[in-house]
């Protein structure tokens, strides 16, 4: 039997906690792992001196593959984003993020099954700012000026949008194939190329053009704002919606919240060689070693290395044991069960020992 080496990446805050729930619930599959752990994040900054030490992204190289808790990220000051970095290093340029509804989660909605394909590594998240009143900010501001004849206040912050033809190629055949091989029906590419011409406008254009290699899928494209519209009046309309980075982090986001909230979106980083999954959530510390937040959407990530590993039946198993225990609905965490009494409401630990004893059935 095959022993797979993972890099195992605990995280900040709650991180620690649902990564150690899911670990269980992938050894209960009967699948052989062998968790190489690295620590990332502020733990790894005062080890360290650094959020991301190299022998991280060394290790995640070698093993091809990472299983990853949700990592802190400092508002306005500190560090920049961990879950940024490694996506740059290591040229994760495709985010991943299925949403379902599932029987048993409190949801106005019915029989969703979406997939959000992000691009990772361009748009404002490409990390080219300018801080306010800096050198390099007004010599930027007199350029603006120079060419293209803008005022722009000099007490200005400056981050640049960039979207190029082949990151946005790279990203659209992704999702093309995707729909392809996993028998999709429609792919949406979003955007706002009617207010930003050139950069969206180069992403609608890139679309339109490879659209025409895939007769077969169904192909639309719908500005931003109407979207996410359209999303909350009839989410059900919609199959694979493909986005630039920051379009598809926020979109990713509000269908979470359409299917049961982020306890239940999972999600993957791809490249053309390694592979980070990881909720779609944030590292929530206040909750942090309470035992009490809901580790489904980290075990739902894991069903997703499951089949990326092609171990399909056991990822096939976890699937249903999860979708089982939120049918029954008695080991369910607070987010799951809103106004429910304490004693009713099931711990990080409790809602792992329930997917195991559904695997053992």
């Amino acid at each position: 039997m095959t022993t797979y080496s993972i890099t195992l990446i605990p995280g900040d805050g709650i991180g620690p906690e649902v990564t150690q729930a899911t670990r269980r619930v992938l050894e209960a599959t009967a699948v052989k792992f062998h968790w190489e752990v690295a620590s990332v994040g502020s733990k790894a900054e005062e080890m360290f001196g650094t959020p991301l030490p190299d022998y991280v992204l060394d290790l995640i190289k070698k093993n091809k593959v990472a299983l990853k808790g949700p990592v802190t990220t400092p508002v306005g000051s500190g560090f920049r984003s961990v879950n940024v970095a490694l996506r740059q290093n290591l040229g994760l340029y495709a985010s991943l993020r299925p949403c379902k509804t599932y029987p048993g989660i409190a949801s106005p909605y019915k029989d969703i099954d979406l997939v959000i394909i992000r691009e990772n590594l361009e748009d404002l998240y490409c990390g080219i700012e300018f801080e306010v009143r800096a050198a390099e900010t007004l010599r930027l501001i007199e350029l603006v000026k120079d060419l293209k004849g803008k005022e722009v206040r000099e007490d200005s912050g400056i981050s640049l949008k960039v979207i190029s033809r082949e990151g946005s190629a790279r990203i659209l055949r992704f999702a093309f194939e995707y729909a392809r091989q996993n028998r999709r029906k429609k792919v949406t590419a979003v955007h706002k190329a009617n207010i930003l011409k050139f950069s969206d406008g180069l992403f609608l254009a890139t679309a339109k053009q490879i659209a025409k290699d895939y007769p077969k899928v169904e192909f639309e494209d719908m500005i931003v704002d109407n979207l996410v519209m359209q999303l909350v009046k009839k989410p059900q309309q919609y199959d694979v919606l493909v986005a630039p980075n920051l379009y598809g982090d926020i979109i990713s986001d509000l269908c979470a919240g359409l299917v049961g909230g982020l306890g239940v979106a999972p999600g993957v980083h791809l490249g053309d060689e390694v592979a980070i999954f990881e909720a779609v959530h944030g590292s929530a510390p206040k909750y942090a070693g309470q035992n009490k937040v809901n580790p489904m959407a980290m075990m739902l990530s894991g069903v997703m290395m499951l089949r990326h590993l092609g171990e399909k039946q056991s990822a096939t198993n976890l699937e249903k044991a999860i979708i089982e225990v939120i049918r029954e609905g008695k080991n369910l965490t607070y987010d799951l069960k809103p106004g429910a009494p304490k004693d009713q409401i099931a711990t990080t630990s409790q809602v792992a020992d329930a997917v195991i004893e559904k695997l053992k059935k």
